[in-house]
């Protein structure tokens, strides 16, 4: 089933790292994130590689592993990859489709541009990765 603007928009606005983006910021999001469907066993993202895409799973459901042994499942609603639009640094885990998978994806590439492009959704997931790493720092701080 091919997703439409407005359900691409609903399904990224879940992910975390675009929180703070207005609809109009989701739409140009949207515009950027392609869905493929995947076969039963493909990897989509290979622990220690270098990401360059993220994904939110549409339907279907994939296995994370870490140093080999299973971590959960994730099915649709889900999204694995965000670090991979902003950062260079390898991947933390193998993302392996279970079943017949769908998913949007969004490669670091069409994001840095329509960062360039649209400044304020830079600035948005910029708060949004502060904030997380203000949270982890106070967890990090805080008395046992």
């Amino acid at each position: 089933m091919a997703l439409g603007a407005n359900q691409k928009m609903d399904l990224l606005k879940h992910a975390p790292l675009f929180a703070h983006c207005s609809k109009q910021e989701l739409q140009r999001i949207a515009g950027i994130a392609d869905q493929l469907d995947v076969r039963e066993g493909k990897v989509l993202i290979q622990e220690g590689e270098r990401g360059r895409e993220f994904f939110v799973i549409v339907e279907g459901e994939v296995e994370i592993r870490r140093k080999g042994k299973k971590v959960k499942t994730l099915g649709p609603g889900s999204f694995v990859g965000e670090i991979a639009l902003l950062s260079k640094i390898p991947r933390v885990a193998t993302v392996t489709a279970i079943e017949p998978t769908s998913v949007l994806v969004i490669t670091d590439r069409a994001f840095m541009d329509l960062c360039e492009k649209s400044p304020s959704i830079a600035v948005k997931v910029a708060r949004t990765l502060a904030d997380r790493v203000g949270e982890n720092e106070l967890s990090d701080r805080a008395p046992s």
